[in-house]
């Protein structure tokens, strides 16, 4: 247990200095003898001002892909009548801003809560295809669109997260943000799957992000989810329905997903984090 005062002692010194360090060493370290201290193993930091809320406010009607609602608020609890305030909510794991667990595309993958917590800390490259998808909703991010983010910024980082800024997010309150047409078929961009398989087979990419309420594309989220299972079925993570992307670097940025722990689930609604 932390004395009274400790936690907030320990975040005001991490705020002034904006750091964040991978790996701490503390109760062990006191316990050794001096010796063994001469040789410390450096741990890597990251150097950062500020922190973006990459999450939507999430709200009863948050847009779904079907139109079903899966969010609802009850209070059987309130303040004119108990001099309390306490909500029920209602909801399915994939709505709002949300994590995908392996589990959920697979049949015996790991469940939200048993995802190491140091692969929700990572590097952050923002993949930008905001002009092709306003002139075409089922675009989706493909290999050349890599090959380009790498050619001017580097190869990308290891254990990364790989986002899609497509410029959905900005539409929120707009019927084009599920882009669900007359025939009950969407139209939104997401990666295409020739991307999903490259980053699997070539590089060391912990997740993938997307400003849209889908991995895949929302015409190939109409059953077949071909990115959904080669991906979540790999054993890595992935999050929906993004904010805030416009405001980060291409690269350099780190990204926090806070998702929830809860035991057995495919996913939730996540706080997600970038410092820059």
């Amino acid at each position: 247990m932390c004395p009274p005062g400790c936690l907030h002692s320990i975040c005001a010194q991490a705020t002034r200095r904006g750091v964040l360090r991978s790996g701490f060493a503390l109760g062990a370290a006191m316990a050794l003898p001096s010796a063994s201290l001469a040789a410390p193993v450096p741990a890597a930091e990251h150097r950062f001002s500020t922190v973006h809320d990459l999450t939507h406010t999430l709200f009863e009607g948050f847009p779904t892909f079907s139109g079903e609602r899966w969010f609802t608020v009850e209070k059987p609890v309130t303040w004119d009548k108990d001099k309390v305030n306490l909500h029920r909510w209602t909801l399915m794991e994939h709505t709002g801003t949300h994590m995908d667990a392996p589990l959920h595309f697979s049949q015996d993958g790991l469940s939200v809560d048993l995802i190491p917590i140091a692969d929700l800390v990572v590097p952050l490259a923002v993949i930008d295809i905001r002009e092709r998808a306003a002139a075409n909703p089922d675009t989706s991010l493909t290999p050349d669109d890599i090959a380009r983010w790498e050619a001017r910024y580097g190869r990308l980082p290891d254990g990364c997260c790989v986002a899609m800024n497509s410029g959905w997010h900005a539409l929120l309150d707009e019927p084009r943000f599920t882009g669900r047409d007359a025939d009950g078929r969407n139209h939104t961009p997401g990666f295409h799957i020739e991307a999903a398989d490259f980053l699997l087979r070539e590089r060391d990419v912990k997740g993938i992000a997307v400003d849209t309420l889908s991995l895949d594309t929302g015409l190939a989220s109409s059953g077949a989810f071909p990115v959904h299972y080669a991906w979540l079925g790999s054993g890595r993570w992935g999050v929906e329905a993004i904010a805030g992307l416009d405001d980060l670097p291409a690269s350099g940025a780190m990204l926090v997903v806070a998702g929830p722990k809860v035991r057995g689930g495919t996913g939730g609604p996540s706080r997600v984090l970038a410092l820059v």
